[in-house]
């Protein structure tokens, strides 16, 4: 099972540079032996601050030799094809064929509001757009701007052909099949969306169980992770970070809190297995037990809810080492 990081970029106050620490974040992971650093895309509000994950993933490749570097994810709906494609082809090819193209919907409404997009035709822009998006990589003409515009061509193409890993993430059940049937990888918000592994475990059945013949598409899982000597502050930056999910009106995660709170709060998620806090090896080993339901990729959020940057390293640095 691979063991990555994964950044939310969640504002920790106007005297960090969120930023700098996870440029700091990659090069230790790179260091330290883990498997990729992905970068969540977020716009207008303090629940994350990157709102162009390959400008950051170009200063992470720089710094980095092997890490795979990964957005989750690219909002499609939000963005004109022809960006994408030029801005990712460009990453990968600055990072030597290291990108993962993590790709989603969006879900939060204050985000939709303020791009003037309908939020009820983002799954429509969704298609639309992954469909263009791959034509523009594969050497395919495509039409951008005003209709009747001049169809164009893309004068840069990513390294890995024909073209970088596709993850989609997911947050509804119902889902899972679709995403499934087009062979591409997942990428699960488990804090967000059920109860326990039992109900995350059914979810990634469903999911293999509808994949093509001969897939290889790989499930991802997003964890809250804490390793180190002071897992008391992880619950307390834990929580600050699911009080402002809510305040960000994150939705899925704010539906499953009015559905049943019990099983929502930071408590009940770290009892579920959905946040893990305690030394290296014993993270670890929790993390392992992950792989029986089916995960082959665990993407450890470790710099949530204004934790100092020298925990978010110190889980990274402790990870690595308990994997040697």
């Amino acid at each position: 099972m691979r063991l990555s990081v994964f950044t939310v970029v969640d504002d920790a106050g106007p005297e960090r540079d969120r930023y700098d620490e996870v440029v700091d974040l990659a090069v230790e992971a790179d260091a330290s032996g883990l498997d990729g650093l992905w970068i969540a895309e977020h716009h207008f509000g303090p629940s994350g601050l990157c709102p162009s994950p390959p400008v950051l993933l170009a200063a992470c490749a720089a710094r980095t030799q092997r890490l795979r570097l990964g957005s989750l994810v690219s909002v499609l709906p939000f963005h004109r094809v022809v960006d994408l494609a030029e801005e990712y082809a460009l990453v990968d090819r600055l990072s030597g064929g290291r990108l993962n193209l993590g790709l989603g919907s969006g879900y939060i409404r204050a985000e939709f509001d303020g791009f003037g997009i309908d939020p009820e035709s983002r799954h429509a822009r969704f298609d639309a757009t992954l469909s263009a998006l791959l034509d523009a990589w594969a050497g395919h003409e495509v039409v951008v701007g005003e209709p009747g515009a001049s169809p164009v061509r893309l004068n840069v193409q990513p390294v890995q052909q024909p073209h970088p890993p596709l993850w989609i993430a997911v947050q509804r059940r119902e889902a899972l099949p679709f995403v499934a049937r087009r062979g591409t990888s997942v990428a699960l918000i488990p804090y967000a969306t059920v109860k326990d592994t039992a109900e995350l475990a059914e979810e990634i059945r469903e999911f293999r169980a509808a994949l093509p013949a001969g897939s290889g598409a790989s499930v991802g899982v997003a964890l809250h992770v804490y390793a180190g000597p002071h897992p008391e502050r992880a619950r307390t930056a834990f929580h600050r970070y699911l009080e402002a999910r809510l305040r960000s009106h994150s939705t899925h995660y704010e539906a499953k809190q009015a559905r049943d709170p019990t099983h929502a709060d930071p408590r009940a998620l770290e009892a579920a297995g959905f946040a893990l806090f305690g030394s290296g090896e014993e993270v670890l080993e929790r993390l392992e037990s992950f792989s029986h339901l089916g995960v082959d990729e665990v993407l450890g959020i470790v710099d949530f809810g204004g934790l100092e940057p020298s925990d978010a390293l110190g889980t990274v640095r402790a990870l690595g080492a308990a994997q040697r």
